[in-house]
């Protein structure tokens, strides 16, 4: 069974591909094999479902320009194919002094990125917009918005067989190898023949990568991210969107509030190290994933850099009071009792060998074989904009 392209990965970044393709080229054939029954399950389903703006990306970036162009299509395509959002728009706020120079860069990197109507606010300012916060300074991002993920993650897969993809669902890939006649790719079902490939696995893209790819210099830790969900009659007190000034060190953007496209109103969410690449639960545990993590050697330089700061992630997992104490700082209103416990995703993050946090999205060549190695937020944004670019990559191998 032979195709022009076929994709590892029925997450939102796969899909997009897949629809990308076809809306370019019609009679392209393309494959899509994904090892759940329904498409995307895992960072697709499990993220808070916001729009990002392309404030936090350092300028020139794979997300910074990726970030930006996605947001633009992403709201067109919700809007063509009737997905429920809206652009609710989102602040910022320092609560501390020294935030507040981490403040003024993300207005910079802001203003560097296209964002034209951002805008920095007083306190007052901000308790119009957001009356229960607390801040010294703050930053309105109006261009942020809320959507379900999983809708549109539906939608692009409807599009992609109507387009004439094929899909293989409930087939995990098991091996990848190329040779002269093209990319074979055998599953738990059959053998694939491709003349070119993308491994968009995500919380396995590395285990995928490194069976062609074997001087691969990074490997996926996953982080899981917990989240509480505000009683319904304490709802009122976040109107939008309301996060932290982000600690530079980390490619996480810190515990914050979300107001969902259902209504409800998401806490979280935190970051801690899972013992499992699909655990979702604090109890999930799988060997296999906890030994790749442990044994790269970047991942035992980046626990000892920051072994400090990942106990107190830990705590905060573990009790509530410390998980409210963070939320505090952003709504001092907020009490235990008006958290419900709620969802929890797992964040593929790449990690080098030199113990650092990929900060970027890492798409990496192989032959006729591409690879995603890295793409987590603001991907679900951008990946309209990562399938062109994945598709301008496959036109050039």
């Amino acid at each position: 069974m032979r195709f022009d392209v076929a994709i590892m990965g029925g997450g939102i970044v796969g899909l997009s591909l897949a629809y990308t393709l076809l809306t370019r080229n019609p009679y392209c054939r393309v494959l899509l094999i994904e090892k759940e029954p329904e498409v995307g399950q895992h960072q697709t389903g499990h993220n808070s479902g916001v729009i990002h703006s392309g404030i936090y990306y350092r300028p020139g970036s794979l997300k910074a320009k990726n970030c930006r162009h996605g947001y633009e299509l992403m709201v067109s395509f919700c809007r063509k194919h009737a997905i429920p959002h809206a652009i609710c728009g989102k602040i910022i706020v320092a609560t501390e002094e020294h935030e507040l120079v981490g403040l003024e860069e993300l207005h910079r990197r802001g203003m560097h990125n296209g964002l034209t109507r951002i805008k920095k606010l007083s306190p007052p300012e901000l308790r119009e917009i957001e009356p229960h916060v607390a801040s010294i300074a703050g930053l309105l991002v109006p261009q942020t918005g809320i959507v379900d993920f999983r809708v549109v993650a539906q939608t692009l897969q409807k599009l992609a067989v109507t387009h004439g993809a094929e899909f293989r669902m409930g087939e995990r890939v098991e091996s990848i190898r190329q040779d002269s006649s093209g990319i074979h790719i055998s599953t738990s079902s059959q053998t694939y023949l491709a003349d070119r490939a993308v491994n968009c696995a995500g919380l396995f893209a590395d285990r995928l990568a490194l069976q062609t790819k074997h001087d691969l210099d990074l490997r996926i830790i996953p982080f899981r991210g917990e989240y509480y969900t505000l009683t319904p009659e304490r709802q009122h007190l976040v109107k939008s969107l309301i996060y932290p000034v982000p600690d530079p060190a980390f490619p996480f953007l810190g515990v914050h509030f979300t107001r969902m496209i259902s209504g409800k109103v998401e806490a979280g969410p935190n970051a801690v190290l899972a013992l499992k690449r699909e655990g979702y639960k604090k109890t999930d545990f799988d060997w296999r994933d906890l030994w790749d993590t442990v044994s790269w050697p970047g991942f035992r330089k980046l626990a000892r850099r920051y072994w400090g700061m990942g106990c107190g992630e830990i705590y905060r997992s573990y009790c509530k009071e410390a998980f409210v104490r963070s939320l505090q700082r952003l709504v001092p209103e907020i009490t235990a009792s008006d958290l419900l416990p709620g969802g929890s995703g797992v964040r593929a993050q790449a990690c080098d060998s030199q113990g650092r946090l990929l900060d970027d999205f890492s798409f990496v060549n192989d032959g006729r074989l591409l690879h995603v190695c890295n793409a987590p937020s603001p991907a679900a944004t951008s990946a309209l904009a990562i399938g062109e670019v994945l598709c301008d990559q496959l036109n050039k191998s």
